[in-house]
């Protein structure tokens, strides 16, 4: 294989999780006076950490969010989880044969360590990610688009990032490979093709993925 770090976002791509906490946090919104729709969170907030939603909310209406907003919400995340998280169909598949391969491969994701925790355990990920496979933006100053996240994750693990790949749905998640100087593959299950302009090269299917990285 051509790279020497497989660089996984988790929310989307590891675990199906975007459908289940952007249909959330688009009510928690609205419920608190801030009229959002699933599409609206989709395209505002896919792929970021949480200080984006408190960013923009305060950005656009001049309000703060309450104290309590992330605990509340994140408690009604991993509920859902709870009930309803799968692992993305396949990804398991291109663990194993990265495994199988001998080659590295972590996450790093804009959710927090708890979060990321909780999406492995219940679908069953957990196997394949111990603690030093894990980072967080939760570990940096800044989280996606900026590349801090995905420079910590290839140091931690001792790689150059010009030797890494980062598997990424997000626009955001795509800028921050890009500005880390990584290439990026764009899976294009919940974003259109043209929203992830500066990958790699893009996937629809996780099947193609190990093929790819090849």
């Amino acid at each position: 294989m051509r790279y020497d770090l497989v660089i996984f976002d988790n929310d989307g791509v590891l675990v199906d999780s975007e459908p289940i906490s952007n249909r959330l946090l688009a009510a928690y919104l609205t419920e608190l006076g801030h009229p959002t729709s699933y599409e609206d969170s989709i395209r505002d907030y896919m792929g970021s950490a949480m200080h984006r939603v408190h960013d923009l909310v305060q950005e656009r209406t001049g309000q703060r969010l309450p104290d309590d907003f992330d605990d509340v919400f994140h408690a009604r995340v991993f509920a859902a989880f709870e009930a309803e998280l799968k692992p993305v169909a396949g990804v398991a598949e291109v663990l194993e044969r990265l495994a199988a391969d001998g080659v590295p491969y972590c996450v790093a994701s804009s959710g927090s360590h708890e979060r990321i925790r909780v999406g492995h355990r219940t679908t069953g990920l957990d196997r394949w990610f111990d603690a030093s496979r894990i980072f967080s933006s939760q570990d940096v100053g800044r989280g996606k688009p900026a590349p801090d996240l995905f420079l910590y994750a290839a140091e931690r693990m001792g790689v150059a990032p010009g030797r890494c790949a980062v598997v990424e749905d997000s626009p955001l998640g795509v800028q921050a490979a890009v500005a880390a100087g990584m290439d990026v593959y764009g899976f294009t299950a919940m974003t259109p093709a043209d929203r992830l302009r500066g990958a790699t090269q893009l996937f629809s299917d996780p099947g193609q993925l190990a093929d790819l990285l090849e």
